[in-house]
């Protein structure tokens, strides 16, 4: 009597008909997503500073100047030097910057600002040189000589011409304000991250700046 006749049923291969443009769309979002990590990771020492000194204020302290939160990033801002050269903006990342906002004629008040500007930093003491005085100039005016003496003195400050509508879509004054009212200060990362009131207080201000630089200390130093 025959034997029946066995059988053996082979799986066939199913052809990959992925759709090509899929593919490369779920690529491209991996790509995104571990660029993201990257740089969360890179800026987790800064926002764990900022949250510390300014949100969970262990021994009950409040800042005097306002927080920008979310902070604003250093755009590509059409920078010159006085005498017309370009400067690239991401230059200025890489010290904290205490910055004035003022055209060239620079009235009574813009004066006053630049002088507590220079104070200011003076008064930090051992840690000055982490931060960097800047001057927006926001009008292709001249300096006067006795000006333009005194902001080149040593120590030196950054002295650069843009214009004021492009630097207005980066800083902002306070309600009732104009841009030029306020010092702002900014991270080494280039972020915008507080606004300090009209005619501040050298000695709340001195308070507030020491809070950051104790804060950033563990991830900035002295120097680009």
């Amino acid at each position: 009597m025959p034997e029946p006749l066995g059988m053996t049923v082979h799986t066939v291969a199913t052809p990959d008909l992925s759709d090509p443009r899929e593919i490369e769309r779920n690529r491209t979002l991996r790509g995104r997503v571990r660029m993201l990590l990257v740089l969360l990771v890179c800026a987790a020492p800064v926002i764990a500073s900022y949250f510390t000194y300014f949100v969970v204020r262990p021994e009950g302290r409040t800042n005097y100047g306002e927080l920008i939160l979310p902070t604003r990033s250093l755009p590509a801002l059409p920078l010159r030097t006085l005498d017309g050269a370009e400067v690239a903006a991401g230059t200025l990342r890489g010290q904290w910057l205490l910055v004035v906002v003022a055209p060239a004629a620079c009235d009574a008040a813009c004066q006053d600002r630049l002088f507590m500007q220079r104070q200011l930093r003076e008064m930090l003491g051992r840690e000055r040189d982490r931060l960097d005085k800047v001057w927006f100039v926001t009008d292709n005016g001249p300096l006067t000589a006795p000006l333009r003496t005194a902001v080149e003195a040593g120590p030196a400050m950054t002295t650069l011409r843009v214009d004021r509508e492009a630097l207005a879509g980066w800083l902002a004054p306070a309600a009732g304000q104009v841009l030029e009212d306020h010092l702002y200060l900014v991270d080494p990362m280039g972020e915008w991250m507080m606004r300090l009131p009209p005619a501040a207080e050298p000695s709340r201000v001195k308070r507030d700046l020491d809070r950051v630089l104790r804060a950033s200390a563990s991830w900035d130093k002295a120097g680009r």
